[in-house]
């Protein structure tokens, strides 16, 4: 079945760095547009960055522009998010999603991403 497993996530200060992946399984990791969205402490989810299935294309919230860069490895079925300058109102759960078809989006169990001083 399909299987999105997120690592990375951790407690960092403001401005540092951290990089979160994706193991994706199950699916034609190559055929699918990834995202990540993001769940803080009392709101709803919010998409934060998609990729198009070659990874030509790459979309952001205007939050995070500039400063979180995603990427994906087809080869190893991983996706990535690069984040720096990173903000206390990042904090929140990170996800990896996939629309496996028009009926079901997929996410993994979510990584914790905690910036604080």
């Amino acid at each position: 079945q399909v299987q999105l497993v997120e690592s990375g996530g951790g407690l960092v200060q403001p401005g540092g760095s951290l990089n979160l992946s994706c193991a994706a399984s199950g699916f034609t990791f190559n055929s699918h547009t990834m995202e990540w969205v993001r769940q803080a402490p009392g709101k709803g989810l919010e998409w934060v960055s998609s990729i198009n299935s070659g990874g030509e294309t790459r979309s952001y919230i205007s939050s995070v522009s500039g400063r979180f860069t995603i990427l994906r490895d087809n080869a190893k079925n991983m996706l990535y998010l690069e984040m720096n300058s990173l903000k206390p109102e990042d904090t929140a759960v990170y996800y990896c999603s996939v629309q496996i078809n028009r009926w079901n989006t997929v996410r993994g169990q979510g990584t914790q991403v905690t910036v604080s001083s």
